[in-house]
């Protein structure tokens, strides 16, 4: 795992000069200091725009199998589960993968072990996913079930690495700073 989160970060670093999905007066190169925040009020539960619940539940494990909690939170401590319900609420495209995709992966987890997806052992979720991300990995997502896992491994490292989470916890992302020197280039080219 910790390759793979590895090369995570890379794809993120690239990633997240394009696009953030906290607030602008959150992004953390802008202060100098934290931002101060009122007290904290008790946040609803918070309701998807498009998942269902059954769905949303399986859409949050599979982002925290792609990024797990290590030293960090992993996906769904990120929240990258609502950054997903965010995008795909507002694509007709994404609807619909997702909707088959998901239906796929509990049919197909049916139809193997007897039980919804969510319900499984990791090692069955992982056996079941694994040929998913061997295609995509490879660059050869062909089925209908590929191309859904390429969008959710796309749309993880997207909202993982523009999170504060992962922005500035996973890769160190310190804003905007001067710098006085430039850090030594450490690790092998």
């Amino acid at each position: 795992m910790e390759s793979r989160r590895e090369s995570l970060k890379i794809i993120g670093a690239i990633g997240a000069t394009c696009a953030f999905p906290f607030a602008a007066d959150e992004l953390y190169g802008q202060h100098a200091h934290p931002p101060s925040r009122p007290p904290a009020v008790p946040e609803e539960p918070f309701q998807p725009m498009f998942f269902k619940k059954a769905e949303y539940q399986a859409l949050s494990r599979l982002a925290d199998l792609i990024i797990p909690p290590t030293g960090t939170p992993g996906a769904v401590g990120a929240g990258v589960p609502r950054y997903i319900d965010q995008v795909v609420s507002a694509n007709a495209e994404h609807r619909t993968r997702f909707r088959a995709g998901l239906r796929w992966l509990d049919r197909e987890s049916k139809k193997r072990f007897g039980k919804r997806f969510v319900r499984l052992t990791e090692e069955r979720q992982t056996e079941l996913l694994a040929p998913l991300s061997q295609a995509v990995d490879a660059r050869r997502a062909r089925t209908a079930p590929e191309h859904f896992f390429r969008v959710v491994k796309n749309m993880t490292a997207d909202g993982y690495y523009t999170s504060r989470t992962g922005l500035v916890e996973e890769l160190g992302y310190a804003g905007n700073t001067v710098l006085a020197q430039f850090p030594e280039c450490l690790h092998e080219h």
